[in-house]
């Protein structure tokens, strides 16, 4: 029997009472939000984890990420609780003690024979060695070998039939608690798509977000015709009806210009959803509008002209290593701000490179003046601006590290835009230079962020006070967040109503613990306690606030979907395959929350670093490149 000490949630409860009194009723109080109950430890768990309908209310003092920390305590709990009831089953004896003689013969193979015939394995069939860092693959070989040398892996039929119907049908179970709470915080649906003109094909994931959790919905692969509009958007509404169109808030796409066709049919036909664009796209275009500024532009401009004149040189020169001039991930990014924050970072090594013996020859031998580039590197000039150029986006490249697929930043993005404007004022730019970039930020706003972010900056309480009625472009994005939300106008003016009360301090959210809690909450948490005097504008915030706004992380997951579509459509047929990326998705996307990284799309290609401590451009341009999120030291 498991013991009291098994069971996490004691630990976070103080009990009246010990456990030596042999009763499982205990009375207790939560040391969190010091609210009191009599029960046992099923609403002790029911209390930590947010669920109802047990006699208990969730906690009010704990936030998105303890919650997210205590779920997986109790999935660690249930599975070693699973471990001890499948360890004592009959089968289990019966398994261990059938083959003793064969048992002991294959003990004395040696880890090295066992290592060799899983390599063959992998050579034989071509698998990605990537797969033996799968916790799933490390789970399989373990089960293998406590099972013993009797055990004879399923047919293909059965892999491709019932398995992976048990298979779908747990993780359908699994996701039927997720599905439960998207009537109460609403949801977003992901489109992760790429167009493949070469291909004549068109590629899409489709993914839904909530705080409950990320779950994979379907895949989706069309050629790229006449038909190609209309297909998509009957994919996409099949999901939305499948996922209820009142759950749906919002949808972010990552194709840009592509999906405007899409957004017009989707919103003509769900008027109240909104089609959000991707947030990260968005600040590395705005980064990028930026550098075409005529007092940043000369920077950029020069830094390119040194990327390209390296790069000739490293072509002809016997001792550096040949540099593979185009990296993918230069257009996934903000490629100036990466181009001026590279050559940046290899000041020194440029230093060394214009004043050495084989630079003076290479220059000998080629038809163009590289007398600029000499000048730039050598001199402080370009140095001292570049320097600037990068101080002056810091705030933007500090904003890209908050950007997380599982993380809901309404709110923040704007308040993200009033301090970076005081951020750059305080690096004492010069005030029309600080006037141009406000208007560029102005004139662009409301076509490259979605108006849910000025309603989350109104409606998140740690922002409360920072005068977001006097600002245009807030109010502005709250009237269009209104109009598309609720089609009746006597609706609207309630909303607008219950604003003006919260902004008021009017009831409940006047008192002492509603203003305290205001920054020290979740804010969808603070919502649920302190706002059921307006339940209009409650279950409104409560939506805005819960959604995520970015799809970057998970743009590569399509290319391994159109891998196993292209190769098992034949052998399964298109239902199975379905159920087939159905399956591997999720089980993928539970692997990443349960903190297994090596399973996520972007370790796919990951290659080793170069053996010598020295730096070549190649290098430095590739981690440069997949760090444009870390801000220099000397900032």
């Amino acid at each position: 029997m498991p013991t009291e000490s098994d069971k996490w949630g004691w630990k976070h409860v103080s009990v009246f009472g010990g456990f030596d009194k042999g009763s499982g009723t205990k009375r207790w109080k939560c040391n969190h939000c010091n609210l009191r109950y009599n029960g046992s430890y099923s609403r002790v768990r029911a209390h930590l984890l947010g669920f109802t309908g047990v006699g208990v209310k969730s906690c009010p003092a704990i936030d998105r990420s303890l919650r997210e920390a205590f779920q997986i305590l109790e999935e660690e709990r249930l599975a070693r609780k699973k471990k001890r009831t499948s360890g004592s089953g009959k089968t289990g004896k019966r398994i261990r003690t059938s083959q003793p003689s064969v048992t002991c013969v294959w003990k004395t193979i040696a880890k090295e024979d066992v290592d060799d015939i899983v390599a063959r394995f992998f050579y034989a069939d071509g698998l990605d060695f990537n797969i033996v860092n799968s916790p799933y693959f490390l789970e399989m070989t373990k089960a293998i070998a406590a099972f013993g040398p009797g055990y004879e892996p399923p047919t293909t039929e059965k892999l491709s039939d019932l398995f992976l119907s048990k298979e779908k049908a747990k993780i359908e179970k699994a996701m039927a608690l997720v599905r439960e709470s998207w009537p109460h915080t609403g949801c977003t649906i992901l489109c992760v798509n790429r167009l493949c003109r070469t291909q004549g094909r068109y590629y899409t994931n489709i993914f839904v977000s909530s705080p409950r959790g990320l779950m994979f919905l379907k895949a989706l692969d069309i050629n790229d015709g006449d038909g190609m509009d209309n297909m998509f958007v009957d994919v996409l509404s099949d999901a939305i009806m499948e996922v209820e169109p009142t759950n749906v808030l919002q949808i972010i796409s990552n194709l840009g210009h592509a999906s405007e066709s899409f957004e017009s049919l989707i919103l003509s036909k769900f008027r109240h959803l909104f089609w959000s664009p991707c947030t990260s796209h968005s600040i590395c275009v705005l980064m990028e509008d930026i550098t075409k500024l005529d007092w940043i532009k000369p920077i950029v401009l020069c830094a390119k002209e040194i990327d390209e004149c390296i790069l000739t040189y490293q072509r002809s020169s016997l001792c550096v290593l040949t540099l593979e001039s185009s990296d993918p991930l230069s257009t996934k990014f903000a490629p100036s701000y990466c181009i001026v924050e590279r050559i940046f970072e290899l000041k020194q090594a440029l230093l060394g490179v214009v004043v050495s013996e084989e630079w003076k020859q290479w220059k000998l031998t080629i038809q163009e003046d590289v007398l600029n580039v000499e000048t730039a590197i050598l001199g402080d000039n370009f140095w001292s601006r570049a320097c600037s150029l990068l101080q002056f986006f810091e705030p933007f490249v500090r904003l890209l590290t908050t950007l997380d697929i599982e993380k809901s930043v309404m709110g923040d993005v704007f308040n993200w835009r009033v301090q970076a404007l005081e951020a750059v004022k305080s690096k004492g730019v010069d005030d029309i230079l600080l006037n141009q970039l406000e208007l560029l930020i102005e004139s662009k706003w409301d076509m490259l962020f979605s108006p849910l972010h000025a309603s989350g900056y109104i409606l998140n309480p740690k922002y409360f006070g920072k005068g977001q009625s006097k600002d245009k472009t807030i109010m502005r994005g709250w009237k269009a967040t209104l109009d598309r939300y609720e089609s009746d106008s006597a609706t609207r003016r309630v909303l607008r109503e219950q604003l003006s009360s919260y902004w008021r301090l009017e009831g409940s959210f006047g008192e002492e613990d509603a203003v305290d809690c205001r920054d020290k909450m979740d804010p969808v948490a603070w919502w649920e306690n302190f706002g059921f005097e307006t339940p209009h504008l409650q279950t409104l915030a409560i939506k805005i606030l819960s959604q995520v706004s970015s799809v970057s992380m998970y743009q590569e997951t399509w290319q391994d979907n159109e891998f196993l579509c292209q190769t098992a459509v034949n052998g399964l047929g298109v239902e199975r395959t379905e159920d087939l990326v159905f399956v591997r998705n999720n089980l993928r996307l539970h692997s990443q929350r349960n903190g297994n990284s090596s399973s996520s799309p972007g370790n796919r290609n990951q290659s080793s670093s170069p053996a010598s401590g020295d730096k070549t451009w190649e290098s430095v341009h590739i981690d440069q490149m997949k760090g444009i999120v870390n801000v220099h030291n000397i900032l």
